[in-house]
């Protein structure tokens, strides 16, 4: 599974859509990769400099690749995937597929002990605990998602905290492409700077929720929120509102993103030439003594409404 040249140099042959808009050339830019050999203390600094760090190769990447093998092997009854090829692949069937079926397999999946293992296997597990500086709590809802290319499907743009507000706002995301997600598949792209905005936006939120219960209060779908909890769905617009750019970048199976809980981030529509799937996992880190938003102490399921 080879990875195309870097985002910088192809940016201009590049057209990164989500929703029916394009985002321009100009407001595209490269994710700053980090070596995890730098050390934990220059990788705290550029985690709360740049809202974000990109872990290359923290992770074992024959592994990560097994692990999506076992994925779309599962979901390979569904019609999701073309037969006859190595499942690590992910080659998406053009049609045929049950999208019932598809959804319960996920839930499925997302409740096994392989998918458990994966998302607390121990090099990401001794990173945790020396990033937050204490003992690392993984939050029992964790999503899994795999994005057809050709379809619109595209997550909005958004910050995490807009779900998690009933807990600490000491929370780390961890984004895992499982299988490599080279740009044109659609991985996820950071709003250039965006932690600030976000904290701005949180923090005019409280301003304003003082007439809301306190149920409302953290709940993402309240009457002073945007639909779901999204902050946009046009990227361009927001590039250009902020005079900011989208960073985008070709991930590889063994890459983990850590992101604030103020970021803004979005996905872009899977546009791969080959046909594959994009397949990645999101979970939540937090340290265990502080507090945790008990809504997501439950198993994900699809309409949980967090």
């Amino acid at each position: 599974m080879s990875i195309p040249a870097n985002v910088e140099a192809r940016k201009a042959d590049l057209s990164l859509a989500a929703h029916d808009r394009t985002i321009p050339a100009e407001r595209l830019g490269p994710l700053r990769p980090t070596d995890p050999a730098i050390g934990i203390e220059a990788i705290r600094r550029r985690y709360e400099e740049n809202g974000y760090v990109w872990l290359k190769g923290l992770l074992p990447r024959p592994e990560v690749i097994d692990f999506r093998r076992w994925v779309f092997s599962r979901l390979a009854e569904t019609g999701l995937l073309v037969t006859g090829h190595d499942f690590a692949l992910g080659i998406a069937a053009a049609e045929g597929v049950d999208w019932s079926l598809a959804d319960r397999r996920l839930m499925s999946i997302v409740r096994s002990a392989a998918y458990e293992g994966f998302c607390a296997q121990p090099p990401l597990v001794r990173f945790m605990d020396a990033f937050l500086e204490g003992i690392s709590y993984l939050h029992k809802r964790k999503l899994m998602r795999y994005t057809k290319p050709g379809t619109a499907t595209a997550t909005p743009a958004h910050y995490d905290l807009v779900y998690l507000r009933g807990g600490t706002n000491r929370l780390v995301t961890a984004w895992i492409p499982i299988g490599d997600v080279p740009v044109e598949m659609g991985g996820l792209v950071y709003l250039e700077g965006s932690h600030a905005i976000g904290l701005g936006m949180e923090a005019e939120f409280r301003l304003r929720s003082g007439d809301l219960s306190p149920e409302e209060r953290i709940s993402a779908y309240n009457s002073h929120m945007a639909e779901g909890g999204w902050v946009s769905k046009d990227l361009p617009g927001m590039a250009e509102r902020f005079n900011a750019r989208w960073l985008a970048a070709d991930y590889e199976a063994g890459d983990v993103v850590l992101h604030s809980p103020y970021m803004i981030h979005a996905a872009t529509t899977n546009q791969d030439r080959a046909g594959r799937l994009r397949l990645s996992t999101d979970i939540r880190f937090q340290n265990v003594d502080d507090e945790i938003d008990a809504r997501w102490n439950n198993h994900w399921s699809l309409g949980d409404m967090l």
